[in-house]
């Protein structure tokens, strides 16, 4: 291993112990949807993938859902009952989904979504 290599393993360490839990939520949205959006347009023999993608994303929504009903959360009221009613939304939508009843773009939208508000970038009116 050289000194660059060395160099750049020793900052990108320190670079994820730095980072804030809002940078750690955009991280996660932005990996699995990366992933929903990679295994989708793979086709049907990354179904596999696709369906490890989805569970990702569910268990991410179900640790926010959780999040924000606790009474201690100090997001804004209506902001959590938003949250916790999209948490609600993408299990069911997974469901569907899963079962080839229903099409992705909506999770990838929502997650999108997500990503633009983490990111403090505003959609065009």
């Amino acid at each position: 291993m050289n000194a660059q290599s060395l160099a750049h393993r020793g900052y990108s360490q320190n670079a994820r112990t730095t980072r804030t839990p809002r940078g750690t939520e955009y991280e996660l949205f932005a990996r699995i949807t990366h992933r929903i959006k990679a295994s989708a347009e793979a086709g049907p023999k990354s179904y596999p993938k696709l369906v490890e993608a989805l569970s990702d994303n569910q268990r991410l929504w179900t640790t926010l859902a959780v999040d924000v009903a606790d009474k201690d959360n100090e997001l804004p009221q209506e902001l959590r009952a938003q949250i916790f009613y999209l948490a609600e939304f993408v299990q069911q939508h997974t469901g569907k989904v899963l079962a080839r009843k229903a099409r992705l773009a909506p999770l990838l939208e929502i997650n999108a979504a997500i990503l633009r508000g983490l990111g403090g970038r505003r959609t065009k009116p």
